[in-house]
């Protein structure tokens, strides 16, 4: 593969990385840890990951345990847990939070599953992006000492790299569309 294309390859990997990222944000009925990534704590006025300063564990397949290090921490954690849009509300037992996790509606699984095929098109979007860029890139070529030959190669190369990411994201999202539909 040519130098030139490890640019792109190089950044729609980040955006299938980043489509994984967001595909494990969304809960399917499942207890998953990775639903609190994005929650925040205030630490002695710092905002800080809730895994930097809690133990995360899931000791039921529809329970969260969060067991923070400092007991003073399970107020702030509770209060962060609320702000964020997880949509579960937090119980409290004095030493440590727990987030337990309904049974999904058939109606909610639809809409997250509309989720998932959402971000999947955002992501190929952005995939697509990246391929015009580097077609333009590739065009600007033409007044150098670049034949034509190369470029239409090159173009041709982008394409195939293009196809396989979006034949990633199709299967990232049709996996977490069947996660989610699974009762």
């Amino acid at each position: 593969m040519d130098e030139r294309l490890n640019e792109y390859e190089t950044k729609m990997k980040k955006t299938i990385a980043n489509l994984d990222g967001e595909l494990s944000s969304i809960r399917a009925g499942r207890a998953n840890p990775n639903v609190l990534n994005k929650v925040t704590v205030d630490y002695y006025g710092t905002p800080t990951p809730l895994q930097q300063v809690a133990n995360i564990s899931v000791p039921d397949p529809r329970v969260i345990q969060i067991q923070p290090w400092e007991k003073k921490m399970v107020k702030e954690i509770e209060r962060a847990i609320n702000t964020s849009d997880i949509g579960i509300n937090p119980t409290n037992d004095g030493t440590s939070v727990r987030l337990v996790f309904p049974e999904l509606t058939e109606e909610r699984r639809k809409e997250l599953a509309k989720d998932v095929k959402k971000k999947g098109e955002e992501a190929k979007v952005a995939i697509r992006n990246i391929r015009r860029e580097g077609n333009e890139a590739f065009k600007k070529l033409k007044g150098t000492d670049v034949s034509e030959d190369t470029i239409h190669d090159l173009e041709g190369e982008l394409q195939d790299l293009t196809d396989k990411y979006v034949k990633e994201v199709d299967e990232a999202v049709e996996a977490k569309s069947e996660d989610v539909m699974t009762v």
